[in-house]
């Protein structure tokens, strides 16, 4: 419980941390979202490839997308993806009901418009562990009603 918290908090302070300037002004909003999302990125790359040291090889996109929704984010997020869509041509949806960034924010109108910056960094998170499972992709969120947020996870194909 304690570690749950811990992790909570960190996330706030990084959030808060990179989107200020030191003097306290926010920063241009594309640039502290990049940061976020690189910070994600290399976080998520190093973390699967701890997670999976031991597993066999994924066979395909689609077995590498339900271990991201059982696997990695149960690591992560002390829960299974709540749903998980796909139209198998590369795009596929995770749906979370209860995303724990968004779960402590209120459900008011003016926290939804400042959402998206709660989930750059977990779209950092996808894309480099994706990539590290050598699947390239865009990742982007969407959060309609509060605590619940959508990732639209798009594979890059060659």
């Amino acid at each position: 419980m304690a570690d749950d918290a811990l992790f909570d908090f960190l996330h706030m302070e990084i959030v808060s941390h990179v989107t200020k300037s030191d003097a306290g002004l926010l920063q241009d909003g594309d640039e502290a979202m990049s940061k976020l999302e690189q910070i994600g990125y290399s976080t998520g790359y190093r973390f699967i490839e701890r997670l999976t040291k031991d597993l066999s090889r994924f066979k395909d996109e689609l077995e590498v997308m339900k271990a991201i929704c059982k696997d990695f984010w149960t690591a992560v997020f002390k829960k299974q993806v709540d749903n998980l869509r796909t139209n198998h041509q590369g795009v596929y949806v995770l749906q979370d009901n209860k995303f724990r960034f968004l779960a402590s924010i209120s459900n008011s109108r003016q926290y939804l418009e400042l959402a998206p910056k709660y989930l750059v960094f977990t779209c950092g998170l996808l894309r480099g562990a994706l990539a590290s499972l050598g699947l390239t992709c865009i990742v982007t969120a969407e959060v309609t009603t509060m605590p619940a947020c959508k990732f639209q996870v798009h594979l890059q194909r060659a």
